[in-house]
Formats: C-alpha cells, structure tokens, sequence
C-alpha cells in the first residue's frame, strides 16, 4: 500500500498562485503515475492533472491546462502542483491519487487506488 499525504493549500484571492505537494511512502512499485483530483460538493471529482512516474508525462484537464503545471522531485517520492491564475472556481479540496496502473484521460479517470486526506483550496473573487 501507498500513504500519500498533501499539503499547501490555503486562501488566495483570484490571480493569485499556490503549491500542492504530495509526498508518497510505502511500495514504490504500486506508483505507476500520480494524480491531482478536486471534489466540490454536488459534482463529480473531477480529475485535475496526471503525471506518469516513468518518464514524467504529464496531462490537464482543460479546466486547468495553461495554468497549472504536475511535476515530481528526482526521488519520484513527492508529487507538486504548481497553480497560477487561480480562478474562483477552482475552489475545491484537493487530493492525490496513486495506483499500479492509473490512467486519466479526458473520459475519466481509472487505477487510482491509494488517496491522500486532502488539502482545501479557496480562491476568493
């Protein structure tokens, strides 16, 4: 099993910018990729961003493609998502996600089978 545990979300005014992190122990072989996934409340989660361990492909939601950037430390232990011209709507609780074969494409999302507690962005207008 994978412990994932985020952090750096906040309180930030539109425009403004944030950092997630996400920092992952346990069996390393079960991190085939790591997502970025968002829930506010009577919608779906939503997922945000995905970057394959191996060779660090990456991929947005449109919701979020242009502004936000996934990337991972050298270790592959910490995954990050950088934020830029936070939107109100982006006010969600964010969490990441890993599996042994996780996949997202813009039809959903599949794999993802160890989840952090989540760290809650509000952007305010």
């Amino acid at each position: 099993q994978v412990q994932l545990v985020e952090s750096g979300g906040g309180s930030v005014q539109a425009g403004g910018s944030l950092r997630l992190s996400c920092a992952a122990s346990g069996d390393t072989y079960r991190r085939f990729c790591m997502g970025w996934f968002r829930d506010v409340p009577g919608k779906e989660r939503e997922g945000v961003a995905i970057i394959y361990t191996e060779g660090g492909r990456a991929d947005y939601a449109d919701s979020v493609k242009g502004r936000f950037t996934i990337s991972q430390d050298r270790a592959k232990t910490t995954a990050y998502l950088q934020m830029y011209n936070l939107k109100p709507e982006d006010t969600a609780m964010y969490y990441c996600a890993t599996g042994p074969a996780c996949y997202m494409a813009k039809t959903g999302y599949w794999g993802f089978s160890d989840w952090g507690q989540g760290t809650q962005v509000t952007v305010s207008s």
